[in-house]
């Protein structure tokens, strides 16, 4: 059972850690998605964590503050990751949607992650706004469109990250399309960076669904990290 833990006075700055039998091969950060609008929350996350903690990884799924502006929520992330118990092994943020860019964006920000999956990653924020994805969601969470003042909050700006980021992406999305990852994972590799993206069948939400192909594949790339 998940054991709750704060790192914030804000009832959203919460995570939930789930420790497998014996001893944790690593740490896979959850990070639920939802266009960082405020109707999103961990639940979106919680499904994936039996699946994590049966191939012996510790959970820390985590809540922040979402509607409250990117500063917020940028700050909760890291705050979060942070926050979590230190244990052995690989550290990997996982990510789906608007949390993939939440956790590749934390990728960039020396908060002790290893490695980012990013599941149908929104990683291109000038690219969202311009395509109206999340039905404006990115100037909702910028609080304006984005520009060039928004570099530091933008993945396709940070590229090259330190760490690897694999990309995984549904080739049938239209909530948030292949495109997104596609040319992320070519500025990476073009600027030095490590970046992978694995395209594979079903939609936005195939990704997260504990029963697919798509996270199926997921569990067999993170067997291969120590």
């Amino acid at each position: 059972m998940p054991t709750r833990h704060t790192y914030g006075a804000d009832p959203a700055q919460l995570a939930e850690l789930t420790l497998p039998d014996g001893e944790p091969r690593g740490v896979a950060v959850v990070v639920h998605g939802g266009f960082w609008k405020p109707e999103y929350g961990i639940e979106y996350a919680r499904p994936l964590v039996p699946s994590l903690a049966a191939e012996g990884w510790a959970v820390w799924a985590v809540e922040y503050r979402r509607g409250a502006g990117a500063a917020a929520t940028l700050t909760d992330v890291a705050d979060a990751i942070r926050a979590c118990p230190d244990l052995p092994g690989p550290r990997v943020a996982i990510g789906h949607s608007a949390g993939a860019h939440l956790a590749v964006w934390a990728g960039g920000q020396g908060v002790g992650l290893t490695h980012v999956v990013a599941q149908a990653g929104v990683l291109d924020l000038r690219a969202a706004h311009r395509d109206g994805l999340g039905g404006g969601a990115v100037e909702r969470f910028l609080g304006h469109p984005p520009g060039p003042a928004d570099a530091e909050v933008d993945p396709l700006a940070q590229v090259p990250l330190d760490v690897p980021v694999w990309c995984i992406h549904a080739v049938d999305d239209v909530d948030v399309p292949l495109t997104q990852s596609r040319t992320y994972v070519d500025a990476a590799r073009a600027t030095g960076g490590e970046a992978s993206l694995l395209e594979v069948e079903g939609d936005h939400f195939t990704l997260i669904d504990p029963a697919s192909q798509a996270w199926a594949s997921t569990l067999t790339w993170l067997r291969s990290l120590r």
